[in-house]
């Protein structure tokens, strides 16, 4: 096999470039626009599948006109509206489609509340798509000139060093704090060599630069920026403690929680009474004193503030931002973060008690509920695998014999919520807990474990066991495989088919325009490559369920993501080397995977769980990486064989973007009937080749790509 010559070396730098910028802004918009416009929050995969589609659209413009322009008219664009819609408050219709907007806090601000989240959702994803078009036309027409003078395999080898080093640097960048300006200006720094290449309108392209990071620095309204959460903090002039405040919506507020606290204004004390009162109500339940606590989900500090006034002798305390911790050890009135007593842990509080093997005479579950953040790549919220069977398991067993478990939970826009909760402790502890139905602010408050056996107090009642009986016949509990405690109940509602359908037509019509190839394709006359498009949809399937399995091993971290990302982009890129060394037979790639998928259906869900560290690494290696390496091998030897490999590439785009779309089918069958999914995928492209009778050859030729993953 040729090694690139120098020519092909400089083609591969420029494509290193343009794809580390192409990463880079896919996770900078992924991480900005929520802060702006809430609603995207609760709609991760929205930026990602847009990406797919522009740079698809983009791709199959590859040898046209150049539309390098496109891109700082369309980011300022898209950052400009987003701004502007930062003022508007779009809310949902019901609370019945996993959406939650919570807008509480907006109350007497003036700020103009819209019904709907339709037309800003379908404004996100069609801006989106538009700033990757010209990215992808760039990477394209680098991947032809590589299979003109090489071996499109070792331009695609580049394409994948330039998404892992994105990959690499943003989550260096996240670690570090740094603000969405210095995220978009790296991208405008790649950029330029490309921008200003084009002599004529250097000076429009200067102008547009300057315009994106202006308007970021004018619209910018958080004080920090945590792994997760774009915040700012408030200290109140009406009330004392410290407000935080996560994208834009109150989060949290530091209170002065002991008993001896007092404050000068009647009013005021009287509304500090209640809220002390509130967060004081375990403990008046218990008939002794706790000596080893645990609260997961600790936040600013609130409530573990509360176990050092009661007499916890000593409180491990686990965040999982790192930020929000600090902000708490810095802010909090009753500074229970530098009380030697406390264990500070910044961690994925499934994670942790995963690994534990303490025993706590009281374990609290905080307001951990995650209203504005999900996960980057799937419909999987942040905490949605605390609030399952497996978890209130590992709970129940991590409790010291006579201990207390409480969970205090947002319930109040829902009471379908609090009544899955109480039959899912019910199921766990073998009768129903006490539960406080409100507090102060509309929490509810549930007791569990022999400690809260004997005991209750007014406005704290225990469920009698005929009703929690209809609520679980009437009800599906979350577990690990199906983890989405917000929706009534299992299926794909009308609002996600709505969405769902308008993404796909938006998508459809956007390709249609792009490529005559893809129009004569539909009219019948090039054929439908069915192939390309499982390919597809396989590989975001596989690869969104890989990063679900290891939130769930590992814990739902940013730094879990960032490894995850990398370790997929890490084996496409092996596989891509090894395919331009020393092909892989088709049939051994076909087994390989087949056989790989297979053991990830079969293997229980939790038995990475039960490894220890380095043996669950290495688990979780072969685990993520072998269907990845075996996948990105089967479309190489697949796609060298397309006479258009640009026509080829479409349609594995237009694929990948319905593997986003399919992945909502989660809600209604779970998450490992994704692997179902890609299994049969993967298996119809293996029939269709063999009834081809085509022989599998060695790749030579064409953008090869194990899917989506390079941009991914």
């Amino acid at each position: 096999m040729q090694q690139p010559q120098h020519s092909t070396l400089r083609i591969g730098l420029e494509l290193t470039v343009i794809s580390f910028a192409v990463l880079v802004q896919e996770l900078a918009l992924i991480r900005w626009l929520p802060g702006q416009v809430r609603v995207l929050a609760y709609f991760p995969n929205l930026i990602l599948i847009s990406a797919f589609l522009g740079l698809g659209i983009g791709c199959l413009r590859a040898g046209k006109g150049s539309l390098l322009w496109l891109w700082p008219a369309s980011m300022v664009t898209l950052v400009g509206t987003a701004w502007a819609l930062s003022g508007v408050v779009f809310t949902s219709e019901t609370v019945t489609d996993f959406l939650w907007l919570l807008y509480d806090d907006l109350e007497g601000t003036g700020a103009p509340i819209v019904e709907g989240v339709k037309l800003p959702i379908a404004w996100a994803f069609v801006a989106s798509a538009l700033t990757f078009i010209p990215l992808g036309q760039l990477v394209a027409e680098r991947l032809v000139r590589f299979r003109e003078q090489s071996n499109s395999l070792w331009g695609y080898s580049f394409d994948i060093a330039g998404s892992l080093l994105g990959v690499i640097l943003f989550s260096l960048a996240s670690f570090l704090r740094t603000f969405p300006v210095v995220w978009f200006t790296v991208i405008v720094l790649a950029l330029a060599p490309f921008l200003f290449a084009q002599h004529r309108r250097w000076a429009y392209h200067a102008i547009g630069a300057l315009a994106l990071v202006a308007v970021l620095k004018f619209a910018e309204k958080a004080e920090f920026y945590s792994p997760y959460y774009a915040v700012s903090t408030e200290v109140p002039a009406d009330r004392p403690g410290l407000l935080i405040k996560t994208n834009g919506a109150w989060h949290q507020g530091a209170l002065p929680l002991s008993k001896n606290d007092t404050h000068p204004d009647p009013r005021i004390e009287a509304w500090m009474k209640l809220i002390r009162e509130d967060y004081h109500l375990p403990y008046r339940l218990l008939s002794t004193v706790p000596k080893k606590g645990l609260v997961i989900g600790a936040g600013s500090g609130n409530d573990v503030a509360t176990m050092l006034d009661e007499g916890v002798a000593e409180v491990t305390a686990v965040e999982i931002d790192p930020l929000i911790q600090e902000l708490g050890r810095r802010g909090h009135p009753n500074r229970p973060y530098s009380d030697p007593r406390v264990i500070a842990v910044n961690d994925d509080g499934r994670a942790f008690l995963n690994r534990t093997t303490e025993r706590y005479d009281i374990i609290l579950f905080g307001t951990l509920d995650s209203l504005t953040r999900l996960s980057a790549l799937s419909n999987v919220r942040l905490d949605n695998f605390v609030y399952t069977r497996e978890c209130f398991e590992l709970a129940r067993d991590r409790l010291a014999p006579g201990g207390g478990f409480v969970v205090l939970f947002d319930c109040h826009v829902a009471d379908y919520i609090r009544d899955r909760q109480i039959a899912l402790l019910t199921e766990i502890f073998g009768k129903p807990p006490l539960v406080k139905a409100k507090t102060y602010d509309g929490h509810a408050m549930f007791f569990c474990g022999d400690a809260f056996d004997a005991f209750q107090v007014k406005g704290v009642r225990r469920p009698d066991p005929e009703s929690v009986a209809k609520i679980r016949e009437s009800t599906e509990l979350p577990d690990d495989d199906w983890p989405f405690l917000y929706l009534v109940e299992r299926g794909v509602s009308d609002f996600y088919a709505m969405l769902i359908t308008v993404f796909a037509g938006i998508s459809l019509v956007g390709v249609l325009i792009a490529s005559p190839d893809m129009r004569r394709g539909l009219r019948g006359r090039g054929g439908i490559d069915i192939e390309m498009f499982l390919f597809g949809v396989a590989f975001l399937l596989l690869e969104t369920r890989s990063v679900t399995a290891m939130n769930l091993a590992w814990g739902a971290t940013w730094f879990t993501s960032a490894v995850v990302f990398a370790a997929i982009l890490t084996m496409v890129l092996i596989a891509t080397i090894a395919m331009a060394w020393r092909p892989i037979p088709w049939l051994a790639s076909v087994l390989g995977l087949v056989l790989s998928l297979v053991a990830v259906i079969l293997m229980p869900s939790d038995i990475l769980l039960d490894l220890e560290p380095p043996a669950r690494m290495l688990a979780s290696i072969a685990l993520v990486g072998t269907p990845v390496f075996f996948a990105s091998t089967c479309f190489a030897l697949r796609f060298a064989e397309r006479a258009r490999p640009e026509l080829a590439f479409g349609w594995n785009l237009l694929g990948a973007v319905a593997g986003g779309l399919a992945e909502f089918l989660s809600m209604a069958l779970g998450l490992k009937a994704l692997l179902y999914i890609v299994l049969a995928a993967y298996l119809a492209v293996t029939l269709m080749s063999f009834r081809s009778r085509r022989a599998a050859v060695a790749p030579s030729g064409g953008a090869a790509t194990g899917s989506a993953a390079g941009e991914a």
